[in-house]
């Protein structure tokens, strides 16, 4: 049964048990392990975690950017119905332009310094739509338009380094999007931003989410990006989601102890706290992630069960938390 039943319909991204690993002298590593969630067509689904936790590896598998030799090693990925992981790699490509759009946090990763911005997204519209190039070109300034860009019949022939980062970010947005893709994919797409830019780009995605009925899986360490943008949100340790549920069922009601310890570090607008809390320790490397639940060696609730046995998502309050505290029989622990 999908993880998401509350946006009805099929889910245009079905990603099921999803596993990426990581071959090397010393043995192979599991950088992502049995990751399984949906996204809905004009949804936003956020995904957070510390850094190392995964995040920006289930994007780049399901984009199929994976960085060698990293490979998907089971599961499968469906985009509309298709499954995407197992296709060629030129096909794959045709895919990622035409149905799925990527930001990343770095615009210079993206755009070509040598073409005007106008060119690059004129190639994207004319690859991937059937427009000629004056109509792509208005298309062009249109979307330029759309992600705030001034005077954009001007700026559609200036160059990447003629833009500020807010406004070359701003592009990367355009150049994302105008192939009218059905999945978008941002990784950490404010993170360089200013904070009053971040409001307008968090801004457009939602409106492009909802007008467009894009789905979008929105990569991101900021929980108040994630509150401010997204549906659902998947909390994600050591390369596995352990809480996923409604944004405001996780940030008001976090149910795994991994996810009230994120939930209470971030300071509350509304009164005055003397100390924030924290998460004692680090992620365990790669090469060392725990027998048991991953995070057992930092979780103020730990009991013998979590130190060998792996907890699988449970329902737990209005979310779904991979807890043993959540499992029949241990509900008075709930309490302790």
């Amino acid at each position: 049964m999908s993880q998401t039943q509350s946006m009805g319909g099929q889910a245009l991204l079905q990603v099921r048990n999803l596993r990426v690993e990581f071959p090397t002298r010393r043995g192979t590593l599991v950088a992502l392990d049995d990751v399984s969630f949906d996204i809905h067509p004009g949804e936003v689904l956020g995904v957070v975690g510390e850094s190392g936790a995964g995040k920006s590896m289930t994007g780049a598998a399901i984009i199929g950017l994976l960085e060698p030799p990293g490979r998907i090693a089971g599961g499968e990925i469906r985009l509309a119905g298709r499954r995407i992981d197992d296709l060629p790699y030129e096909e794959l490509r045709r895919i990622r332009g035409r149905q799925i759009g990527a930001i990343f946090q770095d615009p210079l990763t993206t755009l070509n310094p040598l073409y005007t911005v106008g060119d690059q997204l004129v190639e994207t519209i004319t690859t991937h739509l059937p427009l000629n190039p004056a109509e792509a070109r208005r298309r062009a300034v249109e979307w330029l338009e759309m992600v705030g860009i001034p005077a954009a019949a001007q700026r559609v022939d200036s160059y990447p380094h003629e833009f500020s980062g807010g406004m070359r970010q701003r592009v990367v947005i355009a150049l994302a999007l105008c192939a009218e893709p059905k999945l978008v994919v941002a990784d950490e797409p404010t993170t360089a931003l200013d904070v009053s830019i971040q409001a307008q780009v968090i801004a457009l995605l939602k409106t492009l989410a909802r007008e467009k009925g894009t789905a979008m899986m929105l990569v991101t360490h900021d929980m108040g990006v994630i509150a401010e943008t997204a549906d659902r949100v998947a909390v994600m340790y050591a390369g596995r989601v352990i809480e996923i549920g409604a944004v405001r069922d996780v940030v008001k009601h976090a149910a795994h102890p991994y996810s009230a310890g994120l939930m209470g570090s971030i300071p509350p607008i509304s009164h005055r706290v003397e100390r924030l809390e924290q998460i004692d320790g680090s992620m365990p490397r790669l090469s060392s992630i725990p027998p048991g639940c991953p995070y057992n060696p930092r979780c103020p609730r730990v009991f013998d069960r979590c130190r060998v046995e792996r907890p699988e998502l449970l329902p737990a309050k209005a979310n779904r938390a991979a807890c043993w505290l959540y499992a029949p029989g241990e509900e008075g622990r709930l309490h302790g």
